[in-house]
This record gives structure tokens, C-alpha cells and sequence, in this order.
């Protein structure tokens, strides 16, 4: 009986464990337990109910009329009024000394650097335990383990001098170090928000890597939030949709196709493609979105010049079992397994005996496959390193509170998707992407980037509507990678709203600033001048943007058409050409309808081909003199009115 008395007037409490800290990889503190006082109560030991809740609605943001309804519960033994109190509102709690009512210590979760990875680290909620993000994924190594401390007490729950009393200290949570850089987490937000508003995009997202082990060191999102006050944001706001949404990726997807069609030796750099106004394939057609037409095209030109139909082609001589075999083995269609709640596989289809041939024709150039931001940007990484699908990872380590070092995360293959000589094949190719194609903007003096452009339909109700995702991924140095990058805008509301326009400057800006801040040389300085010059890439550039580059170069040049973008110019990108050439730049509108079929020019002299061409609406693009010997596309293959076709003359 003795023993049942006294436990009846033990009343334990629950002491919370202080949890542990987020850090980055630099050890800067991402977030952070701070001592705050909390006010709970005991209804069994008020007496006095109405004067109680009286004397405490001042300083609770509680009313009371709600605190006598919750003050006269007869079922609850203990209740939480309020945490996060102030100093002033708990020193003047303690004065009043108001029977079974106790003011303590309870740990408060709190980020000093604001919306800063905030996507990442999550939120933690007032019972010290993770909801959301790194803090939800590692809660049980960050929460601690609570103690617990009971006093007896007597009738009015005062302290029994020289009574029992037990006391189980709290076990303080691990520190986790995050993969996450700082300095390069906070360029990128900087960067995608800057180029979200100007878009007028709906959201923005970077998400970088370390190509070699698979180490995130940036994901940023915009529109972001401070998890100090993550309750004035929706939930949605707060989702991490590089790992949690997928979309659907456009030509980023082409490095896949290129590397697979590599890997099992159906091409090459020289390979010719016949490329029309469209390729009509499983009942039906496969053009560019834009409506260009290339005639007969090399492999290394469709990459630089992004052609459908060249990997609609590829994918289908594949065929979709060996296709499948390989996507599924670049990490698409299933979880990689990333240190973060919410992760989703994408969608890849299953080859059937029939009925999918427009659909894997499609696929080669990224339509009809969903794939998550993290996913496509590691299976880039598997290229950029040789050849190595590593598994992407968040936290580095983990430490006790003392900072000991308790558990290091290594980096972890989890396939080989093709050879090394094909990785490097493909790196050589997303590098002329950038020299000589439509990923121009993205180039960084000194830093070798390859990289790849994209422009995705977003599908709605079953087909494409007027939404686009515009995206650019890549790494530099080409042939040491330091650091690979995935920059992607959701529905950007301007003109020229394609990926080499809008996010490979962004990949540039993060490029640059993060490699100066690693300390990665450049190598281009200090040219010799000869008295030759290379043609600089002008695809997507504006025409004041177009003359600026020239007038930089010494370049005379000529523009023809009312477009806002170079769609094409003579001489090609990348030519050596004497001093002083003269540059030809067009501009054409993307929605000429209209198609003619080609002409045969071929032994005529310059100027007749030229007026043959000029007068059924078509260009003429010139290459070497002479005599008419060849040219793309050939005769009867109907293009666009305005379309370029390509003259080659000998003597």
C-alpha cells in the first residue's frame, strides 16, 4: 500500500532530448535546438479553474473561455498550453505560482540561415519530431531519447521535502552532415529565382552534383520557404519535386539514346540520317517541334541540332526491348534510393509485341517517358565519369553531440549502363552541343562544358498543351568533370521559351561562380591571335546579342528574315575561316506553314542555284565554289517555305 501511495504521488515529467544539428558538408549549421520555455498543466491539482484561466489569458495566445473548458478536463492528466514563450511571458508565469500549472524547458527547432535549403532540410514540429525532408528521413537519429524526472508531491502538488525523487537524463540527438554545399546551394537559389521572375515561370529548380560519387551539392527550389515559419506556406510550396514529381524530359533524354545506339555500335559521329518535314512511323509522324528541316544529316549534327527524327530513328533500329534494357539500367523507372522521404520511380514503359512503335519512337527523344530531375541528372553523372551509375545521397555523416564522428557514408555503384569509351563518345558529343549547336549559351570560357538543351510539352488530359519545361543539364571540365548541373523552369510565360535560350544561361552563371569557388583553373587564356578566326555559335542568340558577339570578333555580317532568333547562319559554327568573313544570319519565323518541295540544283553555278532556291521561298546555305555537286536536303523532299538548304560547290 505504502509503494501505491507513493506512486500515486509521483507525477514523472518527461524531459525532451535536445535534437540533433543539420549541418552542410563544411560543418555551417543548417539547423539548430534552442532552449525555450513551454507552460503545461495538471487539471487534476487546479482547484480554482475560472480564477486560473483568468490569471494566465494574458500572457497565453489561448482565450479563457478556451482555457476553462481545457483547464476543467477531467480526463487528461497533463496538457500543453503553450511553447515558444517568450522570457518576459515565462518569468511572469513563474510569479504567478499557480497550482498545477508548470513552466519548463523545452527544446525549439530553429534554422538560422532561413529558406536556405530549406527544400532539403525539411521541418521539425513542436514535439521534436521530423515532418518533413532530412528531418522526417533521419528523425530517429536526430530526436535523442527523451528523460524523465518524477518529484512527489503532495495534495496541491507542492515538492515533498526529503520525498522520493528519480531522475533519467535525456540522450541528445546525432548532428547529420549534409552532401549539400553551402556556397553553391546559395548561388543556385540566387540564380533560379532570378531567372523564374524574369520568365514568369511557375517554378524554377537547380539540383548539382558531384559526377564522381553521387554527392548532392545543391537543390534548390523556387518559390522556397523559411521552415522557421513553414505554416504560411501551403504543403505543396514545400515539396521537394526533384525527388518527389516527374516530368516528361524533351531532347535532355537524347544523351540516352545516343549512348545506347553508341554502346551497341548502330552509329556514329559521321553516320548519315535523312531528316524531311516529318518521318511517318507506327501509324504516325515524328517532326521537330519547331518545324526545321535538315535533309541529310550526320549523327554529331542531329545532336548539336537536336533532331527528332534522328532519335526516333535510333530508338526504333533498337528496338524496345534493348532500348528498355538500357534506360531501365541508366536508373529510370524505378527508386534510386535516395536519403529522402517521397522519392518516386518516374514512368518507363514495357515493351509489348505490338502496338508500341510510335511510342519507343518518341521516346528516343524524350516524349512519352517520365523521369524525376534526380534521376536524369545522375544518369548524366554515369556519362561525365566513365561510365559509373552511382546512388545519389544527402547526408555524409553522422556525429554524436560531442562532434565524434559515428557513421561516414560512402559512395555506392549501383550499375555499369555502358562502356567507358561510350561514355566518353557521348561526352565529346554534348561538348559539340555546346560549341557548335543550340546549347551555346551555356559555354564557360576555360571550363570545357558539355551539355544538352531542352524543350518539353507538358501532356494534359491525355495531349500536349501549350505548357513547356525548358531545360539544360551538363558538367565541366569535359575531360576531368568537376561538377554536373540540371537546371529545369516549369512553364515559362515569354518569348523564345526554349531551353537553350532561358536555362543554359543559368547553368552558365551557377557553372562558373561554383567552379571559381572550387578552385578549378580555366585553360583557354592567353590564345596566340592567327590570321585565321573560328566562326562563333550564334543558334538562339538575338540579333543584338547576334551583333555584339561579331562586332567582338571582327566580323562583317549580313541578316535576312523578321524572327527574333538566329535559326541558322553561314559559315557553320566552329568554321576556321580567314579574318573579315563576312557572317549570314537568318532569322525566320518558327510558324511558316507553308511547304515546297526541293529542287534539284545540283551542276549549276552558284548564282542559279541561288535564284532556283530563292525563288520558291527557300536560303540557300553556300559551301565551297564552283559547281553544284551536292546538297541537303535533296530534291523532292518538301520542307518549310524559308528552310535552308545546304549547296556544297567544287571546282
Amino acid at each position: 500500500m505504502t509503494d501505491r501511495a507513493i506512486a500515486q504521488r509521483m507525477r514523472p515529467q518527461i524531459i525532451d532530448a535536445q535534437r540533433g544539428n543539420i549541418l552542410d558538408r563544411n560543418y555551417n549549421t543548417l539547423a539548430i535546438s534552442v532552449g525555450a520555455d513551454a507552460v503545461y498543466a495538471l487539471p487534476g491539482s487546479i482547484r480554482d479553474v475560472e480564477g486560473t484561466a483568468r490569471q494566465l489569458a494574458p500572457f497565453l495566445p489561448v482565450s479563457e473561455s478556451d482555457l476553462v473548458r481545457i483547464l476543467g478536463s477531467t480526463s487528461a492528466t497533463s496538457v500543453w498550453l503553450a511553447r515558444g514563450l517568450s522570457v518576459e511571458t515565462s518569468g511572469a508565469l513563474r510569479q504567478l505560482g499557480l497550482p498545477g500549472i508548470r513552466v519548463v524547458q523545452r527544446p525549439q527547432r530553429y534554422y538560422p540561415q532561413g529558406s536556405l535549403a530549406s527544400h532539403v532540410i525539411g521541418i521539425a514540429g513542436s514535439d521534436n519530431q521530423g515532418l518533413e525532408g532530412i528531418e522526417y528521413y533521419y528523425d530517429e537519429i536526430l530526436k535523442g531519447i527523451p528523460g524523465r524526472q518524477a518529484i512527489e508531491r503532495d495534495a496541491t502538488q507542492r515538492s515533498i521535502p526529503g520525498g522520493e525523487s528519480e531522475f533519467l537524463p535525456p540522450v541528445a540527438g546525432h548532428n547529420v552532415v549534409l552532401t549539400i554545399d553551402s556556397v553553391i546551394q546559395y548561388v543556385s537559389e540566387t540564380k533560379i529565382q532570378e531567372a523564374v521572375i524574369s520568365s514568369n515561370s511557375d517554378r524554377g529548380l537547380v539540383l548539382a552534383m558531384d559526377p564522381h560519387s553521387g554527392e548532392i551539392l545543391a537543390n534548390a527550389i523556387y518559390p522556397t520557404f523559411d521552415p522557421n515559419y513553414y505554416q504560411d506556406v501551403p504543403a505543396g510550396r514545400r515539396r521537394n519535386v526533384a525527388i518527389t514529381d516527374q516530368y516528361e524530359p524533351g531532347s535532355t533524354f537524347k544523351f540516352v539514346t545516343a549512348a545506347a545506339s553508341l554502346d551497341l555500335g548502330l552509329t556514329h559521329n559521321e553516320r548519315a540520317f535523312d531528316s524531311g518535314l516529318f518521318w511517318e512511323v507506327g501509324g504516325g509522324r515524328v517532326r521537330n517541334s519547331d518545324g526545321r528541316v535538315f535533309g541529310k544529316i550526320s549523327f554529331l549534327e542531329a545532336m548539336e541540332r537536336s533532331d527528332n527524327i534522328t532519335f526516333a530513328k535510333l530508338s526504333a533500329e533498337m528496338g524496345p526491348e534493348r532500348f528498355h534494357a538500357y534506360i531501365r539500367d541508366f536508373g529510370f523507372g524505378d527508386r534510386l534510393g535516395v536519403d529522402f522521404p517521397g522519392e518516386i520511380t518516374g514512368m518507363v514503359a514495357t515493351p509489348r509485341s505490338s502496338g508500341q512503335v510510335l511510342q519507343w519512337a518518341n521516346t528516343g527523344f524524350g516524349q512519352g517517358i517520365a523521369v524525376t530531375p534526380v534521376q536524369l541528372l545522375n544518369a548524366l553523372c554515369s556519362v561525365a565519369n566513365g561510365g559509373n551509375l552511382m546512388k545519389p545521397y544527402f547526408v555524409r555523416e553522422i556525429r554524436d553531440a560531442q562532434g565524434k564522428l559515428v557513421e561516414q557514408f560512402q559512395p555506392k555503384i549501383l550499375g555499369n549502363p555502358v562502356e567507358s569509351e561510350t561514355a566518353r563518345a557521348v561526352s565529346q558529343l554534348l561538348r559539340s552541343v555546346v560549341v557548335n549547336g543550340n546549347g551555346n549559351r551555356a559555354e564557360v570560357s576555360g571550363y570545357f562544358v558539355a551539355g544538352k538543351t531542352g524543350t518539353a510539352e507538358v501532356p494534359a488530359g491525355g495531349v500536349y498543351g501549350e505548357e513547356r519545361i525548358t531545360s539544360f543539364l551538363g558538367f565541366a571540365p569535359v575531360d576531368e568533370p568537376v561538377l554536373a548541373i540540371l537546371v529545369v523552369l516549369y512553364n515559362p510565360k515569354v518569348e523564345s521559351a526554349y531551353g537553350g535560350v532561358l536555362a543554359a544561361p543559368v547553368f552558365k552563371d551557377i557553372m562558373e561562380e561554383s567552379l571559381e569557388y572550387l578552385d578549378v583553373k580555366r585553360r583557354l587564356e592567353g590564345q596566340q591571335r592567327t590570321p585565321f578566326a573560328l566562326v562563333p555559335n550564334l543558334s538562339n542568340f538575338t540579333r543584338e546579342e547576334a551583333q555584339a558577339r561579331l562586332a567582338q570578333g571582327n566580323f562583317p555580317w549580313t541578316m535576312e528574315g523578321q524572327g527574333t532568333l538566329v535559326t541558322s547562319q553561314t559559315p557553320r559554327p566552329g568554321s576556321r575561316v580567314p579574318v573579315q568573313t563576312t557572317v549570314h544570319l537568318f532569322f525566320y519565323e518558327e510558324d511558316q506553314a507553308e511547304e515546297v518541295e526541293v529542287p534539284n540544283v545540283i551542276g549549276t553555278s552558284m548564282r542559279d542555284a541561288s535564284t532556283i532556291l530563292s525563288d520558291l521561298g527557300l536560303r540557300i546555305s553556300i559551301v565551297g565554289s564552283g559547281v553544284a555537286e551536292e546538297q541537303s536536303p535533296g530534291p523532292g523532299i518538301k520542307i518549310l517555305k524559308g528552310s535552308a538548304v545546304e549547296v556544297v560547290f567544287r571546282l
